[in-house]
């Protein structure tokens, strides 16, 4: 792996706390930081990196100080988890302009990704998941991404911003993006014509209410994605004090919690950024905390996924043979994590919910299923 320290802060929070400020078992003790001496990044399963940059949001806010403040509350936290181990390399350091700052960004994040690790990004605006899907581009690599975000962020605008990056990232040429879908959008603030474009594409949507009512349909959205950005705006003001700009509507804490947790149980998932943090108008730090909490549970999911079977280990899953609207398919249940998959009529296997295999019994076409036939037609 190459020299990145050229693009982080020299300080790294760790380096802020006296000595033995942390019992053996909470986080504070084991993660492993960029700037000890036992720091090997290649031991580690996720990178945790901030990149509190909010130029996209407001030109005339600063380089903020948010991902420290999740630190300071992450570190207290009890390790459940010796089999998942964590990396923290720190804060990409503030360039001259905000284009050199997400240049760094960009160069930490494809340092992470070449090296095959997981990268967790803390980060300012949420125009910021740019980068994560420019690691993919750069590449020429196709992804599949996914957002949670209470907007759809398709304004047309005359450069990237938090309001419009989707535009370029879902319609830019060459384009890598093979799938995308929206988690959490509330319709009220949505133009219908902008939904119809999203169908049109065959990408996938999910407004508030039909998240909150089945929150386990979420797993699967996630275990099939690259690129994974959650904006803050998705929980309600009540459950974060930060979200000033947000909504009295919104996921729980314990709701998003769940979400980063099936993030964490995804194989596929290589980039993860949690975004829209504005400390400046977080209450006690209770924002703060929420987010050290999505990273304990994204963690937990980490360690469900490492004692996940291969598919092809067939004796590790139950087999169901199901025949709806004159197709005979077969479903699959892990043995270990209880997941569920389904086979497609040219042999290859996707991810579902019991849901969907409830649905299949009585004979009815899944909308998952429907949905992946109409994108490989």
């Amino acid at each position: 792996m190459n020299d990145i320290h050229i693009f982080l802060e020299q300080e790294h929070f760790i380096d802020t706390k006296p000595e033995g400020t942390y019992e053996i078992m909470q986080l504070g003790s084991q993660i492993m930081c960029g700037s000890q001496h036992d720091y090997d990044l290649q031991k580690a399963d996720f990178v945790l990196v901030g990149c509190p940059e909010w130029s996209g949001v407001d030109k005339e806010l600063g380089y903020g100080n948010s991902a420290n403040l999740v630190r300071e509350e992450l570190y207290k936290m009890y390790y459940w988890h010796s089999n998942v181990k964590i990396a923290d390399i720190g804060n990409v350091k503030q360039g001259a302009t905000p284009k050199d700052t997400r240049y760094a960004l960009l160069s930490v994040l494809q340092e992470i990704h070449t090296a095959g690790k997981i990268s967790v990004l803390l980060g300012g605006g949420h125009d910021l998941m740019m980068q994560q899907y420019e690691v993919y581009k750069k590449a020429e690599k196709v992804a599949v991404a996914t957002v949670a975000d209470m907007l759809i962020d398709l304004d047309e605008t005359e450069e990237i911003n938090a309001s419009g990056f989707l535009m370029d990232m879902l319609t830019s040429a060459p384009n890598f993006i093979s799938h995308y879908s929206h988690i959490g959008f509330q319709s009220y603030y949505t133009h219908p014509q902008m939904l119809e474009t999203l169908d049109k594409l065959r990408f996938d949507f999910y407004r508030l209410g039909k998240v909150r009512e089945s929150i386990e349909e979420m797993e699967p959205v996630l275990r099939i994605s690259n690129i994974f950005g959650l904006d803050m705006s998705v929980v309600r003001y009540g459950d974060s004090p930060a979200n000033v700009q947000g909504s009295p509507n919104g996921l729980s804490g314990e709701e998003v919690c769940m979400l980063t947790k099936y993030a964490g149980m995804s194989d596929q998932l290589t980039s993860f950024g949690i975004f829209g943090y504005n400390e400046m108008n977080d209450s006690n730090n209770m924002t703060a905390k929420l987010i050290a909490q999505m990273l304990w549970y994204y963690i937990d999911g980490c360690h469900v996924r490492k004692i996940e079977a291969r598919l092809v280990d067939t004796e590790e899953f139950i087999s169901f043979n199901v025949i709806f609207s004159d197709v005979d398919t077969v479903f699959m249940k892990s043995k270990r994590t209880k997941r569920w998959w389904m086979g497609l009529p040219n042999g290859n296997f996707v991810p579902c919910s019991y849901n969907d295999y409830l649905i299949a019994c009585r004979g009815d076409i899944p909308e998952r299923w429907l949905r992946e036939q109409e994108r490989l037609a």
